[in-house]
């Protein structure tokens, strides 16, 4: 069985038993999200609803995500959150720019809930191994989902994976971005590629990371990776019989 039936295999079993009916996804024009609705149709077939969500955002996301979406008959819905954004936003103003970037992130996940709650379906996330091991995910925004599909995959894994699906190859070619600000960039975010990004993850977990050069890229990731400890967890719960 090669790694997309296994991956829609196990999609299909959290589904069966959380008794839900599908999955929704957040659809963002880049590479993750596009195999994860595609492995999601490959569980459950027609119950799966992808959300574009633009939000002060590239028009050229959106633009990837619908030719996604026609390409393999994947039903979507629009929800322009830009005026949502600037409402919160005067409620509560913060010229705080890693606050205003996780806004964005927060506001979708909220989208993605509402439609999964009203629809009985599971949140499937789209982020990657990669990402995770660092910290490069919004708490509580694409952070916050019921079952991880690319979870266990770094980004080079995931990049394969999409070739195996067929992914259309503007998708698979285009610059990682979360489209958090203009210019940005995932990697330009994080310092590093992916590339090296993951060869140092799989190093330390290897217990080979004393070997591994640049250096500074590895000092780099075990700092990110201390960092962003918090987030792969749940909330620490004070135990009321601790002495």
């Amino acid at each position: 069985m090669n790694l997309s039936k296994k991956i829609a295999s196990w999609i299909r079993q959290q589904v069966k038993e959380s008794k839900a009916k599908g999955i929704v996804v957040g659809l963002s024009g880049g590479i993750d999200s596009a195999c994860v609705v595609l492995l999601a149709k490959m569980a459950v077939g027609k119950n799966v609803l992808g959300l574009i969500m633009p939000c002060q955002s590239n028009p050229v996301d959106e633009k990837y995500a619908m030719l996604l979406a026609k390409k393999f008959n994947i039903k979507v819905k629009k929800i322009p959150l830009d005026r949502v954004c600037e409402s919160f936003l005067k409620t509560v103003p913060t010229k705080n720019k890693l606050a205003l970037a996780n806004l964005k992130p927060r506001l979708r996940m909220i989208t993605l809930y509402l439609f999964a709650n009203s629809l009985n379906y599971l949140v499937a996330g789209t982020g990657n191994k990669s990402e995770a091991m660092v910290g490069y995910f919004t708490k509580h925004g694409d952070g916050g989902v019921d079952i991880l599909p690319l979870g266990d995959l770094l980004k080079v894994d995931v990049r394969k994976l999409a070739r195996e699906l067929d992914v259309p190859c503007q998708i698979i070619e285009r610059v990682p971005t979360a489209g958090l600000w203009e210019g940005q960039t995932d990697e330009g975010e994080l310092g590093m590629s992916y590339e090296d990004l993951d060869r140092a993850i799989v190093a330390i977990q290897a217990g080979k990371d004393k070997s591994f050069k640049p250096k500074n890229i590895i000092l780099k990731v075990k700092r990110l990776m201390n960092k962003s400890e918090h987030k792969r967890y749940l909330p620490p719960i004070f135990k009321k019989n601790t002495k």
